[in-house]
């Protein structure tokens, strides 16, 4: 079976490239699609408090009969939860919903501006990877900014960040910040919402060319550019096609032809970080 490539983390731990995200899954089908994922080959499952399927996740893990090291989890702590306290009650919650006595990677869902509460929030992180009871910790939808206090205050970077990211969308300057700090950049909606990269001429072509489907073509550009990518789908042929995009190999020239359809802050389809709360 193929396997998906690891990404390593600067903490030493490492993440499969490709999982599979449950955004907007119904909890009572969420044990079953992400079954199918890991019958298919994915290892890593992204999901979060707010998705309200942490439950469903972790029923399929245990009825999967892999081993709970084989198996990458991330969920994400929700913007009502930030402060140092909220953060550690909000986390047991996660964990009795997952029924994990690990976690693999907890995120903060978003820095939420209109608040104070970032640094706090991630002191309560720093906290619970000292008490082992997360390998890795992140940020999701961060801005530099937030990125620059949480080290001034810490001294401790993410090792991730979770951002909108795909062919409209490309984040050249913060996934340029993220590498000069040993940052991970990971892609959420990386289809996009509907923005129409899926239909778009230059990946329908390049589509066409490999025999491929559009969005396996989109999965490979992200794999190509040495992001974390989270593709999610109900489907379960598309499920295993979304996984097999690891066997697609694109040139440069094609690579660069879909970096070259960014649109910008005007290619944003999902909530603004400036002003989400």
């Amino acid at each position: 079976m193929t396997t998906s490539p690891m990404i390593a983390f600067y903490d030493g731990h490492q993440i499969p490239q490709l999982g599979y995200g449950v955004w907007q899954v119904e909890n009572d089908v969420t044990e079953d699609v992400v079954g199918q994922a890991l019958a298919a080959g994915y290892r890593h499952i992204d999901t979060a408090h707010i998705y309200g399927n942490e439950s469903g996740v972790g029923a399929a893990l245990r009825a999967s009969g892999l081993d709970r090291d084989d198996v990458f989890i991330t969920s994400k702590l929700w913007n009502d939860d930030h402060g140092y306290d909220a953060t550690l009650k909000a986390f047991d919650a996660t964990m009795e919903n997952l029924g994990l006595d690990v976690l693999d990677l907890f995120l903060i869902h978003f820095p939420v501006p209109s608040k104070t509460l970032r640094v706090e929030t991630w002191k309560a992180f720093i906290e619970l990877h000292k008490q082992g009871r997360i390998r890795s910790i992140g940020v999701s939808n961060f801005r530099v900014e937030d990125l620059e206090e949480l080290e001034a205050a810490t001294g401790i970077i993410p090792v991730i960040n979770q951002i909108e990211l795909h062919p409209y969308f490309g984040q050249q300057q913060l996934r340029e910040y993220h590498a000069s700090k040993a940052i991970v950049t990971e892609s959420w909606s990386p289809l996009g919402q509907g923005g129409g990269e899926l239909t778009d001429p230059v990946i329908a072509d390049i589509a066409t060319a490999h025999g491929a489907t559009p969005a396996q073509v989109i999965i490979a550009w992200h794999l190509a550019l040495g992001l974390v990518v989270i593709p999610k789908s109900e489907t379960p042929e598309r499920i295993v096609a979304n996984f097999e995009s690891l066997d697609l190999r694109l040139s440069a020239t094609e690579i660069a032809a879909i970096s070259a359809l960014d649109k910008g802050e005007s290619g944003r389809q999902g909530a603004n970080p400036n002003t989400f709360s």
